[in-house]
């Protein structure tokens, strides 16, 4: 089987550590945008209570209520692997089993957003039957 190369040399196929490192940081982001979203639809409660409930009702949209399920799997997945990070760096060691950690934890995320996934799920499923 003939390696794929490009002009620049052999092409580089990223491994489990690289995804997972490009997860932490996309995770990371969304996390950001979500907490300035945050401060700013808290700060609407400045001009009264009719502007900051017309804010607040945009969180019963179906559309939105997904975006806060990509929230929460964006935090869980940031702190677990954090706590994965986290494990390496204290114990060195741990590098060495850096793949069967990085299983691990998401086996642990994806166990724990099967519940998550149904309670904020439900309701916007139900809004739409």
């Amino acid at each position: 089987m003939a390696r794929r190369t490009s002009e620049f040399g052999r092409l580089y196929r990223a491994r489990e550590g690289q995804w997972t490192w490009v997860a932490h940081r996309v995770t990371g982001v969304a996390i950001i945008v979500f907490l300035f979203a945050h401060i700013v639809d808290t700060a609407v409660v400045g001009w009264g209570p009719d502007a900051y409930n017309r804010v607040v009702r945009v969180y019963h949209n179906p559309f939105i209520r997904l975006l806060e399920l990509g929230l929460v799997a964006a935090v869980i997945y940031h702190a677990l692997n954090g706590l994965r990070i986290m494990v390496i760096d204290f114990f060195p060691k741990a590098s060495e089993r850096n793949r069967e950690l990085i299983l691990s934890t998401l086996a642990i995320f994806v166990l724990g957003m099967i519940p998550i996934t149904y309670l904020i799920g439900k309701p916007v499923v139900e809004g739409w039957f």
